[in-house]
């Protein structure tokens, strides 16, 4: 009987061997690729062992730093060379970011002028505004308990012995927004509520999410900008972001001039 002489383990170890042999550069390389580790690598991986383990790294500690360094340098250049990173969604995204990270740093490297940043807050003043607020006291009328409850809360308004149902949140509240009150009682309620004035006698009914309501509204405090001073750390940091912003926009456009997109030809319409 004639020898499967391909079928041998052996064989086919060799094989894939040889393949990866020649893959890696094993025949017909460059040569060798010089990797110069220089003085300031040394010093880095010391400090990052400082750091992690609170203390500076020994003579044998430090020398399997630098082989680990030497190891994954060359993984990494061989990793490049046989195209590793390409089509890789996550290598993508990851070299995708730290360009954008570059931009924004030069973008940011430099602080600006304390009347840069008056200027900016000044030109973005609705962001740094306290809106209105309201501060008041309710009676909670439940529909869900009382079939009349919007007639019952209106004779609430004259008759003080009507305390109303019981109520799962608080009964008075103090400088809260229009939007802070909506998320509480439903934006119906909210906008109900705006609409008065502060007066010491009861309001309403008002309707909510939950059934209806007599109001006590004692303030209503007006709207206002927010100093610079009370809102400087918040302003610089709205600027850098906005300097980020600018800055990979303007170099998108920049590197967007340089390429020229082929799009595929629409599909055929069928007949």
């Amino acid at each position: 009987m004639t020898a499967r002489w391909y079928r041998d383990p052996l064989v086919t170890f060799g094989v894939v061997g040889m393949l990866l042999f020649i893959i890696a550069g094993g025949i017909g390389g460059d040569g060798q690729s010089n990797i110069d580790v220089r003085t300031q690598d040394i010093e880095r991986l010391a400090q990052q062992w400082s750091l992690q383990m609170r203390r500076d790294p020994s003579a044998a500690e430090l020398d399997g730093l630098l082989d680990q360094y030497i190891k994954e340098e060359i993984y990494y250049r061989e990793a490049l060379r046989l195209g590793l990173d390409r089509d890789d969604t996550i290598v993508r995204r990851r070299m995708l970011q730290k360009l954008t990270f570059l931009t924004e740093d030069l973008a940011v490297s430099d602080m600006p002028e304390r009347t840069t940043l008056e200027q900016y807050h000044q030109q973005n003043s609705d962001n740094y505004s306290l809106p209105k607020r309201y501060s008041f006291q309710h009676r909670y009328f439940s529909s869900d308990r009382r079939g009349d409850a919007k007639q019952v809360a209106e004779q609430a308004l004259t008759d003080e012995d009507l305390i109303g149902d019981p109520f799962m949140l608080q009964k008075q509240y103090a400088q809260r927004s229009e939007r802070e009150v909506g998320d509480l009682f439903g934006r119906e309620f909210a906008a109900a509520l705006a609409t008065l004035s502060a007066k010491q006698k009861w309001q309403g009914p008002l309707r909510s999410a939950y059934g209806w309501h007599v109001v006590q509204l004692s303030r209503v405090t007006p709207s206002r900008m927010l100093e610079f001073t009370e809102v400087q750390d918040r302003v610089l940091a709205d600027w850098q972001q906005a300097q980020r912003q600018a800055a990979n926009e303007e170099y998108y456009r920049s590197l967007r001039d340089r390429y020229h997109v082929q799009m595929p030809a629409p599909a055929a319409t069928a007949p």
